[in-house]
């Protein structure tokens, strides 16, 4: 299901909504990151900014001359103002004038002040984040095509026996991040991390030329971006016959894993989320080797809001789409992290990342 311009107008209407309650009441809203330029008028080039009115018949697109053909084509429904500085030329479009907002953590004051003389500037923060942070079903559907695409590179890897003694990391990395491509990815979303033996003990290991052995934990987390979401998982592989301390520390971080699944309540506090599965681990007793936080929001960031974690805030929305990734991580000898994609939902949560949990020795 792609977007349309349905999509986004509909958006843009919610975010209007959200510009009157605001304190100051914001006479307009002007976006210039361009992941919420893309969230709110589809429009994927590398320059661009959006003004959104308390009248939506002085919404406007900018970008510059390169993207003439493309802004009719992603955000027809816009006026589009053609100019190279696009802050400037919107802020410069007649009528805006009154409390206008922008973006704090893209620009800083600075930048726009000068532009807007009849203008009241307002920095704003994670007005349209907050709004991303509950998908529509469109997003819902790109996520699933971006989970389901990952699935696949995933068992096409481990079918051609590309995870084997002797691949280094970068082989198997790339190799997975071919397939995604091969099997509709636009991109992906994100490095791949191949972890193995030893390396697997670190959270965010990049993948280097170290050699896949026998007895290795191989940690893979990876994802496909599709229409512009991302999709994020984790699995876990061991080569040949698991030792007593990996299935050990495979079947805690899989207990915890499904722990942090079962806490995704819509309402409930996102570190209460993070200590069902961290309370799992610790009574385990490696609650010192789980060293991050739960999980996070994915879409069209493949980090965003919420944060499942210690340092989180807030409650959990209905419709958000986030991940769980516990983890277990012991220097010197290997780690286990398994992660998933799911949507929430009243009902119970929705697994976008379908592929077996079981430990599957290679």
């Amino acid at each position: 299901m792609p977007q349309t311009t349905t999509d986004h107008a509909r958006r843009r209407d919610t975010l209007r909504a959200a510009l009157a309650s605001h304190d100051p009441a914001l006479d307009a809203l002007l976006v210039t990151n361009l992941d919420n330029v893309r969230y709110l008028a589809g429009f994927t080039g590398s320059n661009g900014a959006v003004l959104i009115a308390a009248d939506p018949a002085r919404d406007a697109i900018a970008t510059d001359g390169r993207y003439l053909t493309q802004v009719a084509e992603q955000s027809g429904d816009l006026r589009a103002v053609i100019e190279r500085d696009v802050a400037k030329a919107l802020l410069a479009e007649p009528g805006v004038a009154g409390t206008v907002g922008f973006e704090a953590t893209a620009v800083s004051y600075a930048d726009h002040a000068r532009l807007a003389p009849e203008a009241h500037l307002v920095p704003t923060t994670r007005l349209v984040e907050t709004l991303r942070e509950v998908k529509d079903a469109g997003e819902i559907e790109l996520l699933r095509r971006a989970c389901a695409i990952s699935d696949q590179a995933l068992a096409a890897l481990v079918d051609e026996g590309a995870i084997r003694p002797g691949a280094t990391e970068t082989q198997v990395a790339r190799r997975l991040e071919n397939l995604m491509y091969e099997l509709g990815a636009e991109a992906v979303a994100f490095e791949t991390i191949v972890a193995a033996g030893a390396n697997s003990a670190i959270p965010h290991h990049r993948p280097t030329d170290a050699v896949l052995a026998a007895g290795d934990f191989v940690k893979i987390d990876f994802g496909a971006r599709f229409g512009g979401y991302h999709a994020d998982e984790t699995r876990t592989f061991v080569l040949g016959e698991p030792a007593a301390w990996q299935r050990e520390i495979y079947d805690v971080v899989r207990a915890a894993q499904a722990a942090g699944r079962e806490a995704l309540v819509p309402g409930r506090d996102v570190r209460e989320i993070d200590g069902a599965a961290r309370a799992v681990i610790e009574a385990a007793g490696y609650g010192e080797q789980f060293l991050h936080g739960l999980g996070h929001g994915v879409g069209v960031e493949i980090h965003e809001a919420p944060t499942l974690g210690k340092l989180g805030s807030g409650t959990l929305s209905d419709g958000a789409v986030v991940t769980v990734e516990p983890g277990v991580y012991l220097p010197g000898r290997g780690g286990v992290r398994i992660e998933d994609t799911l949507v929430v939902h009243r009902d119970g949560p929705e697994l976008l990342t379908r592929t077996t949990k079981d430990l599957i020795a290679l």
